[in-house]
């Protein structure tokens, strides 16, 4: 008898990449969605690159709301709680961000170890291990990031609180547990929903920023990512562990000279000159967008994925590949402009 999995936030970017690739491995798989009425649209990006959708179900199940969630696990061997309510809190401060990713992740975690599930594995963030900026130390999962350090804007406080409330919960369970922590998530797209970090390349394509700020990223293809959560969902070995999900380090000047060559005529808008670091930083106090990039400017962080690949056999393809097939996605599918 086929194994079912559920996969919460089934409109989500990562999402579909994982519902598609364990359909693709001969899963039953049951997604869950805040609003039922977007089942055929996931379930048609989800055949662009899957022959299998019969085995596909959707369950209603909000993160904000106890409803839902013991009918969403029933009957399911593993979960991918890849979601995160982040849509309903945009603008609003630490709290309005932490409140939900935390209670959230506590939401479905209790309804799995109720309905026993065997292993849960949950999508948090590379960030999640980063050290103090003057630190000098190496990001691994032995290490845990401060939520108070300013370096961190809410988003990122909240995956580091909401995985930390994860592992104390989930302590003397039944239930199995394991976290992937990824960097920036780029590659094709199978929605315009939702997209995350791949925004960055769209804006890249369509000539946004006009300059380049110093900026860097760990970047991890969304199909080596997918591959890896299914990897630690039955590798015996993934129990109780953390694994970071990141290829290599890439400059945002890197990443455009990428997309101006690798594009020929539809990269003529992306940017090529760096806007001077000491100028963000005099501009970035009196801008929103800006002011939470401030301590990250021209900093690489040291990391390691060593584990995922040693324990889990991960094996990123090339950054230039992810780039050039997240930006080809975007144009096929008319989310950016590229002409004149």
């Amino acid at each position: 008898m086929k194994e079912t999995v559920l996969v919460t936030g089934g409109t989500g970017f990562v999402a579909r990449w994982c519902i598609a690739s364990l359909l693709k491995r001969g899963y039953y798989v049951r997604a869950t969605l805040r609003d039922l009425g977007k089942t055929e649209a996931v379930r048609r990006s989800i055949a662009t690159v899957s022959d299998a959708t019969d085995p596909l179900s959707f369950a209603r199940a909000d993160l904000t709301g106890d409803d839902g969630w013991a009918e969403a696990m029933e009957g399911c061997t593993y979960v991918l709680h890849v979601a995160s309510p982040l849509g309903s809190v945009a603008g609003g401060g630490r709290d309005a961000y932490v409140g939900p990713a935390r209670e959230g992740t506590l939401r479905v975690l209790a309804a799995a170890v109720d309905a026993g599930v065997r292993r849960v594995v949950m999508t948090s963030a590379a960030a999640t291990t980063r050290p103090p900026l003057a630190s000098g130390l190496i990001s691994d999962e032995t290490r845990w990031a401060d939520p108070d350090d300013p370096q961190f804007d809410h988003y990122r406080v909240s995956k580091i609180l909401a995985e930390r409330a994860a592992w104390k919960f989930m302590e003397g369970k039944a239930t199995e547990f394991t976290t992937v922590l990824p960097g920036a998530v780029f590659g094709p797209v199978l929605s315009s929903e939702n997209l995350g970090s791949v925004k960055i390349i769209g804006d890249l394509v369509a000539g946004r920023p006009r300059f380049l700020p110093r900026l860097g990223f760990w970047v991890v293809d969304v199909r080596d990512l997918t591959d890896l959560h299914v990897t630690a969902m039955t590798a015996p070995e993934a129990a109780g562990e953390r694994f970071i999900a990141a290829g290599d380090f890439q400059w945002m000047e890197d990443i455009a000279a990428t997309l101006r060559t690798g594009l020929g005529t539809d990269g003529r808008k992306v940017p090529t000159r760096r806007l001077p670091t000491a100028l963000v930083r005099l501009l970035a106090p009196l801008s929103p967008d800006l002011k939470p990039l401030a301590p990250l400017l021209g900093r690489k962080f040291a990391l390691t994925s060593d584990k995922a690949r040693r324990m889990l056999g991960f094996s990123p393809r090339p950054v230039s590949t992810t780039v050039l097939d997240c930006a080809h996605s975007l144009i096929k599918t008319d989310l950016i402009k590229t002409g004149a």
